[in-house]
């Protein structure tokens, strides 16, 4: 009767853990699965216009101490299509190098605005047909379902019924993955539309596992706009990162080192855009100059050696670390 017991104990525990397998939403806050709070501090990599530069840009992110890559790519739609092996390689290669994934369809930029653009719903129909290389990954893998999904001036219904309904067909489909949400007006949510409605969003995710990501760019030109935006949006209970931000966009200023100060003060997690290839009136994004890696923009440096900077402050995901024997 004592085996027995010891047996069942010894199962339920093993049940517990695969129960809650995978980061996951508490109170506001990322968990791995383990258990342990997870402070995104990462970089942007523009995978599917830059296949060719998978492993080259990954050793170059990993160097400077990130913990994150984030990952664009496309879903047939504006680009060529990144396929299911594609993606397998981007997920293997990020774990070789203890990055954690995350995965966006870089279509959707701008819907409602760019006439190009996909829909949220075809973006949803990408991850399920990728569904088989993304279950089982729940501890390495966000899946971030569209980039800046809306453009400007369209209705805010687009936004909140295109996300609902790209989360509910996910969780239909059985992904249990934490999914990230991208906010409308091209990702810098000026009119606040995520703000005032992420907590409807968030309730529409039957396992609660949703983060907002907002864009900073001219938008936040400020410390002011900064503080004001996040500590908002962290006042709803809500988790948050900033999934982009750059030093300067468009020939305007942005309040990066105030975005920085802000994130590790708050405890939220950063994704700096990009490890390289923007194209030329974008090009002071680029964290590094012409793909090298040990040549770091002015943007770089501040973003991975500035005081509130990635090697100051990244720490690795523990998966990579003590899986989950974590203390």
């Amino acid at each position: 009767m004592k085996l027995i017991k010891i047996l069942i104990a010894t199962l339920g525990f093993i049940y517990a853990l695969s129960a809650q397998a995978g980061f996951y939403i508490a109170n506001g806050v990322l968990y791995e699965g383990n258990g342990h709070a997870f402070k995104m501090r990462g970089i942007n990599h523009a995978h599917t216009w830059f296949t060719y530069q998978l492993d080259h840009a990954l050793d170059g992110i990993a160097a400077t101490g990130a913990n994150t890559v984030r990952v664009v790519l496309s879903n047939g739609h504006r680009w060529n299509k990144n396929n299911a092996d594609d993606v397998a390689n981007v997920i293997q290669q990020a774990k070789k190098r203890h990055l954690i994934a995350v995965l966006e369809v870089h279509d959707t930029t701008g819907f409602g605005e760019e006439g190009s653009a996909a829909s949220l719903d075809s973006a949803a129909g990408y991850w399920i047909e990728m569904k088989d290389k993304l279950v089982g990954q729940e501890d390495y893998v966000i899946i971030n379902l569209g980039n800046e999904p809306i453009g400007n001036n369209v209705d805010s219904s687009v936004w909140i019924n295109g996300t609902m309904n790209a989360i509910k067909r996910l969780r239909d489909a059985g992904f249990t993955h934490t999914l990230m949400v991208d906010a409308p007006n091209w990702g810098q949510d000026w009119k606040q539309i995520m703000l005032n409605n992420a907590q409807f969003v968030f309730n529409a995710d039957p396992l609660r596992n949703t983060i907002f990501s907002v864009h900073m760019y001219q938008v936040y030109g400020d410390y002011n706009a900064v503080n004001n935006y996040i500590t908002s949006f962290l006042n709803k209970g809500l988790a948050l990162l900033v999934g982009e931000f750059g030093a300067g966009h468009q020939g305007s200023e942005v309040a990066e080192d105030a975005i920085m100060e802000r994130a590790e003060t708050l405890n939220l997690g950063y994704i700096g855009w990009s490890w390289s290839g923007n194209s030329s009136e974008n090009a002071e994004l680029d964290i590094v100059n012409n793909w090298d890696n040990n040549s770091f923009s002015p943007w770089g440096n501040t973003l991975v050696n500035g005081v509130n900077g990635i090697r100051a402050t990244s720490t690795p995901a523990t998966i990579f670390t003590c899986g989950y024997q974590c203390n």
